[in-house]
């Protein structure tokens, strides 16, 4: 007997209802679908079914021999994907979305390469300033930065976001530079709606601070800030990976540069890791190989 097909025809009859539906289900007769019932309870030592003429019923044995049946055909679905999934080419469409301002300088960019190195792939790209649900907006992989990301979600951190406190050359000169991050309560500082709307933390020599920060343009997405910045609105705490090239050609300053900002983790955010698809994996790779724990924009001048 083919235990495993008779553990898949006993599985089959239950989640459709009757042999016949089973058997329609799996391309077989309805006798072989009898026989393979029959076979399994031989097998077991125990009836597994109550059948009638109207219905059929799981025996007490049956309940358990369907749970044991269901983990072992899931492990063997696994093993197989497993197998699988080393043998395929990335290929098809994988949908995902980051925040715009990583998106359009780094990620864009990193997908590009991808898909030229990977010619049977097709990527759609997602960028919006807010947090989506993965499984409800159809998406395979979020570009998330954050430090608390949601525990059901299997995430793989890509590089690290670090940020600098700037000014452009005009404000320091109305307004001079704050010494001490307690200082930034006296300036106009920009902020971001969703990391850093109030308080901008620090660290020294182990020692960490809070700043209490305000002003007059607050904004859901940093490239905005960063343009009000460098028309010398005020003082913004930036990602790195958008105010380098400025502060290297000089239209940005570093302040407090004895201070390090808060830290955050570039993260690849999925749905699970169970039949992970070669697209998904390759392109995870590809990513964390791009960006690394130093990436390119935090590289010294």
């Amino acid at each position: 007997m083919d235990r495993l097909t008779a553990m898949r025809v006993f599985v089959a009859v239950i989640e459709h209802g009757s042999q016949t539906a089973a058997a329609d289900r799996l391309d077989m007769s309805r006798a072989m679908v009898t026989r393979y019932l029959a076979e399994l309870e031989t097998w077991l030592g125990e009836r597994l079914l109550h059948r009638t003429t109207r219905r059929l019923s799981l025996t007490d044995a049956g309940e358990e021999c369907l749970t044991h049946c269901r983990q072992v055909l899931g492990e063997i679905a696994v093993l197989e994907a497993c197998a699988s999934q080393r043998q395929q080419t990335p290929r098809g469409l994988i949908r995902v979305t980051a925040a715009c301002s990583f998106g359009q300088h780094h990620l864009a960019p990193a997908i590009a390469d991808y898909v030229a190195r990977y010619p049977h792939t097709r990527v759609d790209l997602l960028l919006l300033d807010r947090t989506v649900d993965l499984v409800a907006d159809r998406i395979d992989l979020a570009v998330r930065i954050d430090n608390d990301l949601d525990p059901t979600l299997i995430a793989r951190q890509l590089a690290v976001c670090r940020s600098v406190v700037c000014a452009a050359p005009s404000y320091l000169e109305r307004r001079g530079a704050p010494q001490t991050p307690a200082d930034l309560a006296d300036h106009n500082c920009l902020t971001y709606c969703y990391y850093g709307r109030s308080e901008w933390r620090f660290e020294r020599a182990g020692a960490s601070a809070v700043a209490h920060v305000g002003g007059n343009i607050s904004a859901n997405e940093v490239a905005a800030l960063l343009h009000a910045t460098l028309v010398g609105a005020g003082i913004a705490l930036q990602p790195t990976y958008l105010a380098a090239p400025y502060l290297r050609d000089g239209r940005l300053v570093r302040l407090l540069p004895d201070w390090t900002p808060q830290q955050l983790g570039i993260h690849g955010v999925y749905a699970t890791r169970r039949f992970l698809p070669p697209t998904l994996r390759t392109l995870l790779d590809h990513l964390a190989e791009r960006f690394g724990p130093e990436p390119s924009w935090d590289a010294p001048d």
